[in-house]
């Protein structure tokens, strides 16, 4: 059973929260495109998805797993399964479904596992190749060329 938790700051807080500089409320879920999307059994084609912040149950139980006691390297395909909420229309995500992602895109879902569980947000710092110019880019946003 997932179960998913949004936590939201009471009625008429929001404003004095947002008036006195204070933080926005704790996001549990975040958004992402994959790079090449998940290829269903039909052919289809799932790019957009969501991933939950993982708890501490989340990091453990994948270490009772017989499969990762075997592997050390399926660690991370379990535990991406438990967190990973949806992927396009598909909702019943297990490690049969990650085990079927490009290895892109895997790479893609460890990374922005790492980014929302230690960093706490999405946003990676870049510099321009040109210019030089430092910026933050969202890796939960949109396609390329989409603002």
């Amino acid at each position: 059973m997932r179960r998913t938790v949004q936590f939201q700051a009471p009625q008429g807080e929001s404003a004095e929260r947002e008036s006195a500089g204070r933080p926005e409320p704790l996001r549990t879920e975040f958004a992402f495109d994959l790079p090449r999307g998940y290829v269903d059994e039909s052919g289809t084609v799932h790019r957009s998805g969501a991933m939950r912040l993982a708890t501490a149950r989340d990091e453990l139980v994948p270490l009772r797993d017989d499969r990762v006691r075997e592997n050390s390297a399926y660690l991370s395909v379990v535990l991406i399964s438990r967190v990973v909420t949806r992927i396009g229309t598909v909702e019943d995500i297990h490690p049969g479904v990650i085990e079927d992602l490009f290895a892109s895109d895997l790479a893609f879902l460890q990374d922005f596992y790492r980014r929302i569980n230690a960093e706490g947000h999405t946003r990676a710092a870049v510099s321009c190749p040109s210019c030089k110019e430092e910026f933050a880019v969202d890796l939960a946003g949109g396609r390329l060329g989409e603002s």
